[in-house]
């Protein structure tokens, strides 16, 4: 029987997903001639041709894209069988790699990272802030926090805070000197401040009311990218904004934001995502179960929020992933 090395299987899964040796190689720390040996290496075992490679472009051939899930399978249940070994009280160790929105990652979740790391110091965190949606399938983290309904995703999924909800809010300053809108449509007539993600402004404003959605077109003079800086602007008196009561609350508390037309908005809730549910590792459940302890009681003076005993943990949400 032929010998099939781990780190071989691991280099070609990597290799597959970023469509380079090279990329694949400064994710391993490693040389682009070792990732190409590796692969062809796992060639000359299966005696199969994984990729195409040109000069330019490098792409699975048939074979390697039938041979790909299958890798992923085996690799999966070698990191489950590990974790199953070790057990849940184990002392973690390794490398978990997470991503976060900006914002919520900046605010709120490096003082939780922190006290984890210091409960857990063998573990090592690979920390990915960004406003662009992490891609569990093919970006290097085992998990990513997203925020929102993502119902069509091909990904598994632990809740983390399903109360969350996205509200309308401007400074005091603001509203003095603009009015405050008494009514959904009149957001039509008031800078509102907009945020872009991959090149798409956010113009259009979802609402939840009394059981059905309203959506409002909005306009303003300021667009960013970055939803941060959003919320600055907002608190700077430059319009009203529509995010995250988490993003919110402090600002809110401080009084230099108020909430408007009675806490109107939509749901939003946060959850811990990966693409298979053997990915969810004695780290990844254990950050998941410290996590929901730090969020459910930032849902306190929401409107329409519970302040009540934390919710059972969930069961593992399957969104369409593979069983």
């Amino acid at each position: 029987m032929k010998m099939i090395r781990f780190d071989d299987l691991q280099l070609f899964v990597r290799t597959a997903a970023l469509g380079s040796f090279s990329q694949a190689a400064r994710e391993a720390d490693l040389l682009p001639g070792q990732v190409a040996a590796a692969v062809a290496r796992l060639e000359r075992e299966l005696d199969l041709r994984l990729f195409v490679r040109t000069t330019r472009s490098l792409r699975l051939t048939g074979e390697g894209a039938l041979y790909l899930p299958y890798a992923q399978e085996v690799l999966a249940t070698l990191r489950e069988g590990q974790a199953r070994v070790q057990g849940e009280d184990t002392e973690l160790h390794g490398t978990l790699q997470l991503s976060a929105p900006s914002d919520f990652g900046r605010n709120l979740l490096l003082p939780w990272l922190s006290a984890f790391r210091a409960a857990h110091p063998r573990l090592r965190l690979h920390l990915r802030l960004s406003d662009e949606v992490a891609d569990v399938f093919r970006d290097p983290v085992d998990v990513a926090i997203r925020i929102g309904h993502f119902d069509d995703a091909n990904y598994v999924a632990l809740p983390l805070l399903e109360g969350n909800r996205r509200l309308l809010a401007a400074s005091p300053d603001y509203l003095q000197r603009h009015g405050t809108p008494t009514r959904l449509d009149e957001l039509r007539e008031h800078d509102c401040l907009v945020y872009q993600l991959n090149g798409r402004a956010y113009d259009r404003w979802s609402f939840e009311v009394d059981g059905r959605r309203s959506v409002i077109p909005v306009r303003g003079p300021l667009v960013c990218d970055d939803a941060d800086v959003v919320r600055r602007w907002a608190v700077a008196g430059e319009g009203i904004t529509y995010k995250s009561w988490l993003d919110l609350r402090e600002d809110v508390r401080a009084g230099r934001l108020q909430l408007l037309l009675d806490g109107i908005g939509s749901s939003i809730p946060l959850q811990l995502v990966c693409p298979h549910r053997k990915q969810f590792s004695p780290a990844v459940r254990q950050l998941h179960a410290q996590l929901r302890q730090h969020l459910q009681p930032l849902l306190s003076g929401m409107p329409g929020g519970s302040t009540g005993p934390l919710s059972p943990i969930p069961a593992l949400t399957d969104n369409g992933g593979p069983p």
